[in-house]
């Protein structure tokens, strides 16, 4: 996902990736029909500033993602992603970030599809439209926006909604740790980044969740839930150079939803609490 002063796209997300979306090995990619069902839902994130430091110290942040996802292995997987966020660096200089995309992602993780713009103080930036295909020895990526291109990645990448259902899958198996290259479409369509999960021990419906959305909602009954953190490294740092481009930290439920968000850019922390979240009745295949 994006915060507005690093002036790119990182979605979903995020928190975007993340969101949907996360042994030190690196996994082929598989379909994901045997993972556990992703609930369709709605849910929105008010964030705020936990800490800043460096050179690009903030004073205030404020904002709200909004995080729609629905779908089925049948149908494909779609994400409407939304975050605006307003960031004071107690200058007088305030930057208000609007980041808008939508993905479409085929139930088998074959085929991965986007759409996104960012505005910077309402003046729109470049627009990225493209596809990802997966193919036997590669997965073939070309982009109609910004400009026409086209390129191979690695056939083990992975796209948000299958990255989500590994690391569930490893959540699940009692595995606490998680190595994948993925690709969502950021930085301009052109980047993807190795991610390293870190899964913690499960937290049980016993423990009861207070001061959010999820608190007393049915659907949430009964389900286990993970502290998970997921960083990403840029794939083009030097062997050694291993500092994470930002890290998201966040509570992980058996069935995707995600609440407790925590966005690490290093310079600043922004936290994320979920003030709505709405569950969707799922559609199930014919």
């Amino acid at each position: 996902m994006d915060v507005s002063t690093l002036g790119h796209r990182r979605a979903p997300l995020a928190v975007a990736a993340a969101l949907v979306t996360a042994s030190l090995v690196t996994l082929p990619a598989s379909p994901a029909a045997a993972a556990p069902g992703l609930a369709s839902h709605r849910a929105v994130y008010d964030l705020k500033l936990v800490r800043s430091q460096g050179k690009r110290s903030l004073q205030s942040v404020r904002g709200r993602i909004l995080y729609d996802f629905s779908g089925n292995t049948c149908d494909g997987f779609v994400l409407q992603f939304r975050q605006v966020s307003e960031l004071d660096n107690g200058e007088g200089k305030v930057a208000v970030s609007d980041l808008r995309s939508s993905t479409w992602e085929e139930g088998a993780a074959k085929t991965f599809r986007f759409n996104s713009q960012n505005y910077i103080n309402d003046r729109p930036g470049d627009m990225v439209d493209g596809k990802a295909e997966r193919r036997d020895d590669k997965v073939a990526v070309s982009l109609t926006k910004p400009k026409e291109t086209a390129f191979d990645l690695q056939a083990g990448m992975v796209f948000p909604t299958e990255h989500m259902r590994r690391v569930l899958d490893a959540a699940i198996e009692g595995k606490t740790l998680l190595e994948l290259p993925v690709y969502d479409g950021s930085e301009n369509g052109q980047k993807a980044y190795n991610t390293l999960t870190v899964i913690g021990q499960p937290i049980g419906p016993e423990n009861r969740t207070e001061g959010d959305a999820t608190a007393g909602q049915a659907a949430l009954e009964g389900l286990r839930r993970w502290p998970v953190t997921i960083s990403y490294f840029d794939r083009a740092a030097p062997q050694g150079e291993q500092t994470p481009v930002y890290s998201i930290g966040f509570q992980l439920y058996e069935n995707g939803v995600s609440r407790a968000l925590r966005l690490d850019y290093g310079d600043f922390v922004v936290s994320g609490e979920m003030s709505q979240l709405d569950i969707k009745p799922d559609r199930a295949c014919p």
